[in-house]
């Protein structure tokens, strides 16, 4: 991190001259030396003020969101107002932040869900997770797209479009968290908000050459009004360009938040310490195959294996090996809880609204989810529960015996735009293979509850760039930051950037 900390102080004059294109990808602003924290530690040493930094993010977002399309909304009042009633002095305190136009809520203002059918919803609670990122500093000055209802590993939706990859805008950013990973990859801001239902904060960290660390399930608050999504398939947390900043927006959002069922175990230490800590001799299992038998570009496995070796340079064992996981039953228990869950949210709508459900209003993925929930029971949601916590034990099991499984994060390298998602003449079933070809390997970890990273380490031939996953033992976040801080001591890839 030392380049990042190092710099001596930075005027307005730098912060602001931005507005030009070539100016944004060539300017030495702190958006670009300094990550969150870095930032943090300038606003503490009154380098740069809050509205200095505020103001540069945004004169960053108009020049780029023209361009890939990451703003769901832009609340940059909202952000202006905060830093006028002062800061809380937090780790991040003035540091700019964006939030996932999802499920996350400020009361008040809108929250689309990426949807024609939540335009203009404005709801009258605040998540938890609001406060306690406002709480660390942060200042919150937008929400940035999603495929609708975050269904899909591409964010394509008819409310605000595509949204594109600044590595190559002809391609997908992933999803669902695809405009938070754009923003970060653009250099709007060194960090943002994601969520992770089946890979969405791996996924998009994939695509754009981020580092995204999805947590164990009950680690962030998921709440109000309900402290679960999916039925625990989905998590709160960020996609981020250092693996510190990572670490410590954990340190600051993680806990159980009241009223919640169930919590992560609580770490030993913070997040943020276990950087500094070696991580020993880790015992490594490397999946090679996709867990459904779909084949994996050689690109993306050639990374995989390039990781792997690379593990195996800083001391670690790696050996191929594998759980035995019926992935089809798996699936299927994950449509159920999915589906079910989208189509008592629609049908719910509706019913608040006096909006009649129907392709006006939703996308054919959203509604094929809600013709799928509607035909499923009790017993059905019961059984496909019960499919979940079986793959939990089985994973539990086979990791006994490693601190971690390495494999690819996707099976390709970042799509174009319009492969995955429906077009009018496909069908439900054909989108789902699609997406479970170019995903097969991120969903176990939300399906097991099990804490999971996509680490930035290579590039295809393409210029694209391609991640790695590493899942660990379920509560275990601390050994996956060990490890990928060493990683990127070996391998940085801080000054990897796309040409904008």
């Amino acid at each position: 991190m030392t380049r990042r900390e190092s710099m001596a102080g930075v005027g307005a004059a730098a912060l602001l001259g931005m507005a030009g294109a070539a100016k944004a990808a060539t300017s030495s602003s702190p958006l670009d030396t300094h990550d969150s924290l870095g930032l943090a530690d300038l606003v503490r040493r009154r380098k740069v003020s809050p509205t200095e930094l505020l103001d540069a993010s945004i004169a960053r977002v108009e020049t780029m969101n023209p361009r890939f399309n990451f703003m769901a909304q832009e609340h940059y009042d909202y952000g202006r107002a905060a830093i006028k009633r002062g800061l809380p002095q937090g780790p991040f305190s003035g540091v700019p932040w964006l939030i996932k136009d999802l499920n996350t809520y400020i009361a008040g203002l809108p929250t689309d869900n990426g949807s024609r059918f939540y335009k203009g919803y404005k709801p009258e609670v605040t998540s938890e997770l609001v406060r306690r990122i406002e709480r660390a500093g942060f200042v919150i000055f937008g929400k940035t797209t999603v495929p609708e209802m975050g269904l899909t590993g591409t964010t394509e939706n008819k409310l605000t479009g595509a949204t594109r990859n600044p590595w190559n805008p002809a391609h997908i950013t992933g999803g669902s968290s695809g405009g938070a990973a754009a923003a970060v990859a653009a250099g709007v801001l060194p960090a943002a908000h994601a969520t992770d239902g089946g890979g969405s904060i791996r996924i998009p960290a994939s695509c754009c050459g981020l580092f995204g660390l999805k947590p164990s399930r009950g680690r962030v608050p998921m709440g109000p009004p309900r402290t679960e999504g999916w039925g625990g398939l989905s998590v709160h947390h960020a996609v981020t360009r250092s693996v510190r900043d990572s670490a410590a927006i954990l340190d600051a959002t993680h806990g159980v938040e009241p009223g919640s069922r169930y919590g992560a175990p609580t770490p030993e230490g913070s997040f943020l310490s276990q950087l500094e800590k070696a991580p020993g001799r880790l015992r490594i299992a490397f999946m090679k195959d996709a867990p459904a038998g779909t084949p994996v570009d050689p690109e993306c496995l050639a990374v995989a294996e390039k990781a792997a070796r690379l593990c195996e340079s800083l001391g670690h064992h790696v050996e191929e090996a594998a759980p035995k996981l019926d992935m089809a039953a798996m699936g299927a228990a994950s449509f159920v809880l999915i589906g079910s869950s989208v189509a008592a949210d629609m049908l719910d709508r509706a019913k608040a609204t006096g909006m009649a459900i129907g392709p006006d209003v939703l996308e054919p993925i959203t509604l094929g989810f809600v013709a799928y929930g509607q035909k499923t029971s009790g017993m059905d949601f019961a059984r496909a529960n019960a499919t979940l916590q079986t793959a939990a034990l089985v994973m539990a099991q086979f990791m006994s015996n490693y601190d971690l499984i390495l494999s690819p994060t996707l099976a390709a390298p970042p799509l174009e735009l319009g492969k995955i998602n429906l077009s009018p003449d496909t069908d439900f079933a054909t989108w789902g293979q699609r997406t479970a070809t170019f995903s097969p390997f991120t969903q176990i970890a939300n399906m097991t509850g099990q804490p999971a990273m996509s680490v930035p380490l290579g590039m295809s031939s393409g210029g694209l760039p391609v991640g790695v996953m590493f899942m660990g033992r379920y509560g275990d976040e601390a050994t996956l930051f060990r490890l990928a801080g060493q990683l990127e001591k070996a391998a940085p890839w801080w000054d990897r950037r796309p040409t904008l």
